[in-house]
């Protein structure tokens, strides 16, 4: 069975306080996008695991991928065999853009299809929590407004079917932890409901992640995306969640890339 992790955009992100568990409190809306992995997976024959990755190299010990997590929670969960798992990595690691909760989340989804667990979205989501405070927005896969530490959702109507929109990802990694640490807590002026209730063209000055202060100081590049997508005629730019990747939104042709040489870029339109 095949499936196509997508990606999501933050729009805005606020980082409210710390949480005696050791986590942040936040809210954000969170946008899914069409920038997606690849994830096949299917019963093995013999009973046995079997794990294999192409495309964008994987950081780390392969034990700890979120895929193998769902797998192992559910062969836990339900007593379910083996199966033999493909993913082809597109979403780069550390930019901000939910590849690895995305992939976590589609493995919990495919495994209820293939067993024919009968789950819920509901049910779903609790499981998906388990392994990463995003990975179960992207059980619903629709715009959402994140609270707690990030996995509280609510579904919100956001005006931007239509737009085009440019994510750019320079060759830097930005672990959630190096972000988390750098980051002041701080309450919101305004709140993102209200300033997503105007148009994009308005956001500029008032949309905001927490996060883009401090990592632009140690990554230049984040802000120099970040100014050249405005030079480019985007109506809104951000980083996206922890960075480092920057988008921009755009209600016109899209700008040429060449800007952009030696970072991934994709485009296309939003839902």
């Amino acid at each position: 069975m095949l499936a196509f992790p997508n990606a999501k955009i933050n729009l805005g992100l606020n980082v409210t306080g710390t949480r005696p568990d050791g986590f942040h409190d936040i809210e954000t809306v969170m946008l899914p996008v069409a920038f997606c992995d690849i994830l096949e997976i299917e019963a093995s024959r013999d009973g046995s695991f079997d794990f294999m990755t192409s495309g964008l190299t994987i950081p780390g010990n392969t034990e700890d991928n979120l895929c193998i997590r769902a797998y192992e929670l559910f062969k836990d969960e339900f007593k379910i065999p083996g199966v033999s798992m493909n993913l082809h990595k597109v979403i780069p690691m550390g930019s901000g853009l939910g590849g690895g909760s995305s992939d976590a989340a589609y493995t919990i989804r495919l495994l209820n299809d293939i067993f024919s667990l009968s789950l819920s979205p509901a049910q779903m989501m609790q499981y998906a929590s388990r392994l990463g405070s995003d990975c179960s927005f992207f059980i619903k896969n629709i715009p959402g407004l994140a609270s707690g530490k990030g996995d509280q959702f609510e579904a919100i109507d956001i005006k931007v079917a239509g737009y085009s929109i440019v994510i750019v990802i320079p060759p830097v990694h930005v672990s959630t932890k190096e972000a988390y640490g750098l980051v002041r807590t701080k309450r919101p002026v305004e709140s993102l409901r209200t300033i997503l209730k105007t148009s994009p063209c308005l956001w500029k000055d008032h949309l905001k992640n927490d996060f883009e202060d401090s990592l632009s100081r140690l990554h230049p590049e984040i802000i120099w995306i970040k100014e050249t997508l405005y030079e480019e005629g985007a109506i809104y730019a951000s980083m996206s969640g922890s960075g480092s990747s920057v988008y921009g939104l755009f209600d016109r042709p899209l700008p040429d890339m060449e800007s952009f040489k030696g970072c991934i870029i994709w485009s296309g339109k939003l839902f």
